[in-house]
């Protein structure tokens, strides 16, 4: 993936971070899913009082995907309003993501320049799977 995708991308996940609702954590994260054809999906992070109903910005992006018929994705950038750390995704979200595209590229950012791209299959090497 070029640079200047990727910084659109980037682009678009902060263009989402500003409906981030996370008033428990005050830790504001936003995401940008690419599919196979060009549509990018927008996702925030959704708290919850009871913290185990909170979901990841990164499976609301999958979530409005799969629901609208896509399923092959290339990348996602997930960033935050937090200049101190990368974003980078969380166990349950590097599953969801693999269930859909193992080999897709993430992108965590700390701004438009600073960013890390490593592909998913490297932060999440022994899947879960079932086997038939």
């Amino acid at each position: 993936m070029k640079k200047d995708a990727i910084k659109e991308l980037i682009a678009e996940a902060y263009s989402a971070l500003k409906f981030s609702y996370s008033p428990y954590s005050n830790y504001a994260v936003a995401s940008a899913l690419l599919t196979s054809d060009g549509t990018i999906f927008k996702g925030i992070n959704i708290e919850n009082a009871t913290y185990g109903a909170t979901i990841c910005s990164e499976r609301v992006a999958v979530s409005k995907a799969v629901s609208e018929g896509y399923k092959d994705f290339v990348a996602i950038a997930v960033v935050t309003a937090d200049k101190e750390s990368m974003p980078y995704p969380c166990g349950i979200c590097r599953q969801v993501l693999s269930e859909f595209s193992p080999n897709m590229l993430v992108i965590v950012a700390k701004n438009e320049t600073l960013y890390k791209a490593l592909k998913l299959s490297d932060m999440l090497p022994y899947k879960f799977e079932l086997k038939n």
